[in-house]
């Protein structure tokens, strides 16, 4: 028995219907909602999420077609293609196959760029959209659990993005793939049973490709299908987010006032909104099919296949995964240690590899509670009004950027005309400096910290006309 007076059980049924409360306050669990009876307001920044959504729609079909020609092997066969360098070389069926698709199949170098760019619009949109997100403030109460379901994603993506940057086994491919296995085996206690869950062994063995390919056409992207789901089931359950209005709006026989926040002003699911979203549809897919028929990508015939006994002079991932390699640059090795009593050995590639990034994603997964609202908050806020944070978010996306320099630091070495390693120091000292200088200046310009800062009267958002409809929830 407790000192309350509760038993154990209770103390659990308690917290439970205090869980259940947080969930039916957020999502009104007994309430009918459909799409069609939703409101969207007009503004093109909502529309980030939409173009997010179409690009997976084109990575899943793009996929299917690049999968009836993807073979995930690394079983030696003979290759007679286009390519002349290759032929009657020995090499592995995935590195084979994918020279196929590129050179050999109608239509198939162009959907594997289309496959490839749809990827990189994937992942901006995704952050793009979290970022409009995070600084108007539309996660607070009661879309908490829209943000989490966000970031989900937006680790997803990434694990898609990794896995399918390794299937054609090509040498560059491969090697940053080792760097990837390497970090996984780094996990103090679990890290050689995870590294052979998700790599089949000791990199590389006959089962990373499989086993990869396996994660990347069919669990992450299952994973990303379920998500995208409960977060569109949560968009139409809740009221959609809207800038605050510059006056009172009047659509149809309907009038809004200015400060009501109980009735979303904007455009109905049909037909309305669902004309704009194909029109974002169609423009998504242009866009793609202009990079895939004007811009190359990753260039397997050039790099060759795998070969165990040499590494590529340049290695480096995309630009979305820059940011954790520069940890792993940035992460001296006399910072390893074993601790005592346990005999746990923590390495460098843990701290930078897993340690860091996982600190920078807990520390956006929690965000929503840090920045907590206690009653439920409809118009989306003026980032020039929150100054810390907004400032939060400036520096945030300081130590991204500089973590993402110093994982091209052999690039930048190379233009400032030194060594990669000379610029390990200044790159830490600025990682952790630059964030907290960049989100004091915006701190002070916002006027945070009493004084009359440079950023002006709030800009009232254009979120209401005389030509809109006025849809209510």
């Amino acid at each position: 028995m407790a000192a309350d007076g509760r038993s154990a059980t209770g103390r659990v049924v308690d917290a439970g219907r205090r869980a259940y409360g947080w969930v039916d306050a957020r999502l009104d669990l007994d309430r009918d909602a459909t799409l069609l009876g939703k409101a969207f307001p007009a503004e093109d920044s909502f529309l980030l999420g939409e173009v997010a959504l179409f690009c997976f729609l084109v990575l899943v079909l793009s996929g299917i077609f690049l999968g009836f020609f993807f073979e995930p092997s690394t079983t030696e066969v003979e290759y007679e293609g286009s390519v002349d360098e290759f032929q009657g070389e020995e090499l592995p069926a995935s590195y084979v196959s994918v020279l196929n698709v590129t050179y050999d199949v109608p239509f198939g170098m162009f959907l594997r760029r289309i496959h490839h760019w749809a990827a990189h619009f994937f992942v901006a949109s995704l952050g793009l959209h979290m970022l409009r997100v995070f600084f108007t403030g539309a996660y607070r109460n009661p879309r908490e659990p829209n943000w989490l379901v966000g970031s989900g994603l937006a680790v997803l993506a990434m694990g898609a993005a990794y896995t399918g940057y390794a299937l054609p086994y090509d040498e560059f491919a491969s090697t940053a793939t080792g760097i990837g296995f390497n970090v996984v085996q780094s996990i103090p206690v679990i890290g050689e049973t995870s590294a052979d869950i998700v790599f089949g062994g000791r990199f590389p063995s006959s089962a990373t490709i499989p086993r990869l390919y396996f994660l990347h056409v069919l669990v992450i992207p299952a994973t990303i299908g379920v998500l995208l789901a409960a977060h569109l089931w949560i968009l139409v359950r809740q009221k959609h987010t809207e800038a605050p209005r510059d006056g009172d709006v009047t659509g149809g026989d309907e009038r809004v006032d200015r400060d009501d926040d109980g009735v979303v002003v904007g455009l109905p699911a049909y037909p309305n909104q669902t004309a704009v979203s194909a029109v974002v549809f169609f423009l998504t897919l242009a866009a793609l099919s202009l990079l895939a028929g004007f811009l190359p990508v990753h260039n397997v015939a050039e790099y060759g296949p795998n070969d165990p006994a040499s590494t590529p002079e340049l290695i480096m991932p995309d630009w979305f995964l820059m940011w954790g390699y520069g940890f792993l640059k940035l992460i001296p090795s006399w910072m390893s240690f074993d601790v005592p009593l346990v005999g746990v050995h923590v390495s460098s590639e843990f701290l930078g590899g897993v340690v860091l990034p996982g600190l920078v994603f807990l520390a956006v997964f929690v965000w929503p509670f840090v920045d907590y609202e206690s009653e439920p908050t409809h118009f989306t806020a003026d980032p020039l009004e929150r100054p810390w944070q907004t400032a939060v978010g400036v520096a945030g996306v300081v130590f991204v950027m500089i973590a993402s320099l110093a994982g091209m630091d052999v690039i930048l070495a190379d233009v400032l005309g030194t060594d990669s390693t000379a610029l390990h120091a200044p790159l830490t000292v600025a990682l952790f400096v630059g964030p907290l200088v960049a989100g004091a200046i915006t701190y002070w310009t916002l006027g945070g910290f009493g004084e009359e800062g440079g950023g002006g009267d709030p800009v009232a958002a254009d979120g209401a006309g005389d030509e809109e409809v006025t849809g209510g929830e």
